[in-house]
């Protein structure tokens, strides 16, 4: 069942990838309409192709938690690969009411980084622990996710509008901001890359240490460790020595990885420069040039006003239950907390910003791709590197 369980999930990355190209044969098709105001036979293909990877996931989805016996969405894997499978399924259903085959060009990306970046994490299936052996795992977990993943649906469209919209010939405020997320956008691409070189040539360094619960622990490093342990012992010295210790509040190993995928991210951003002679943003403009703005700012708007009251819903109310269930409390500050209020509160600006002082098109756009930014940060810092009651997450 588990061996099923991956083969699906990887048919659904190769489906998502043919996808991708079709919708961008889409976007090229001279014989489509002026104003990509509705597909044409490529798109058509395209959604297709969306819907079998989107059911592929699915049955990776419901394979594994036969498999595991409980939902999957317990570690960083399972839950990345779960968000990512929302995302495209709100996809879906927002493309059959506006017909935007731009939307599925750069949708489908974010959900393939999405499941490569969960690979990288492992993923064998082992018991709960006792904190998250409910059924507020399936409620919570799951319902903050596709929140979070209708809320990403603005993230794609204020991409869109923004590459458009923006001159990318000349060096500005908003073409270098919009280069500093897409440079964001390779650095996970990065991690892929990196995690995958030192995967495959079984690189190993083991360290020994006291966490800040005073309890011994030994913790194996797959990349040279730049930072290491606080006050750890290196049990392999002829690998690669820590160049400094990190701070007892901080997971060195996850920090590491961090830094290897922002150096990693460097050099494959140099290397596209190099190439292109061109910013990303300039790059992709031409596969926007048929997305008609109105309607993109719509969809934007339409995805927060959605995705707003489940995230709602699954992130604060649900968690807040769960929370008092388990530890006696609804609310404790906890580094995951803090971050779910504050993409629960820019949020809430968004809505009200767009509501009472009419912010629209650029000023949108531009909130829907922050908001996509603070939900990362929740996802790969805050798991990765800052310690906290929900840093089992990130295993």
């Amino acid at each position: 069942m588990v061996s099923l369980s991956g083969n699906l999930l990887f048919a659904s990355f190769l489906l998502y990838l043919v996808g991708t190209v079709v919708f961008a044969g889409s976007i090229k098709d001279k014989k489509g309409r002026e104003k990509d105001h509705g597909p044409n036979k490529w798109a058509k293909i395209g959604v297709g192709i969306t819907i079998a990877g989107f059911l592929s996931q699915l049955g990776y989805f419901i394979t594994r938690w036969i498999a595991a016996g409980h939902a999957p969405v317990s570690n960083l894997f399972e839950f990345t690969t779960f968000f990512g499978m929302c995302l495209v399924g709100a996809f879906i259903v927002i493309y059959f009411i506006y017909k935007l085959p731009a939307l599925g060009l750069f949708t489908l990306p974010v959900a393939l980084l999405l499941i490569g970046y969960a690979a990288m994490f492992p993923r064998d299936i082992s018991p709960l622990v006792p904190s998250l052996q409910s059924n507020w795992l399936h409620i919570h977990v799951t319902t903050a996710a596709l929140g979070q993943a209708i809320l990403a649906i603005s993230f794609v469209a204020g991409l869109i509008y923004l590459i458009k919209a923006i001159d990318h010939t000349k060096s500005s405020k908003e073409s270098n901001w919009l280069e500093a997320v897409l440079f964001g956008v390779v650095c996970t691409v990065g991690f892929i890359v990196i995690s995958s070189i030192f995967s495959f040539s079984g690189y190993k360094s083991e360290f020994h240490w006291v966490d800040n619960n005073n309890v011994e622990a030994n913790v194996e490093f797959h990349l040279p460790a730049l930072v290491g342990p606080h006050e750890g012992e290196h049990l392999t010295p002829e690998k690669f020595s820590p160049l400094v210790e990190a701070p007892g509040i901080i997971d060195a190993k996850k920090l590491n990885t961090v830094i290897w995928s922002l150096m990693t991210g460097v050099i494959l951003y140099l290397l596209f420069r190099l190439l292109f002679r061109k910013r990303i943003a300039q790059v992709l403009q031409p596969l926007t040039k048929r997305a008609n703005l109105d309607l993109v700012d719509e969809i934007g708007y339409r995805s927060v006003l959605i995705g707003f009251p489940v995230f709602t819903l699954g992130a604060l109310i649900f968690a807040m239950i769960w929370a008092q269930i388990a530890w006696s409390r609804f609310w404790g500050w906890d580094p995951k907390e803090v971050w779910a209020l504050i993409t629960w509160l820019f949020y809430a600006a968004y809505l009200h910003l767009r509501l009472s002082k009419g912010w629209h098109g650029k000023k949108s756009a531009w909130l829907g791709v922050i908001g996509f930014l603070i939900i990362m940060f929740n996802l790969i810092v805050v798991n990765l590197v800052i310690a906290g009651l929900h840093s089992y997450a990130g295993s």
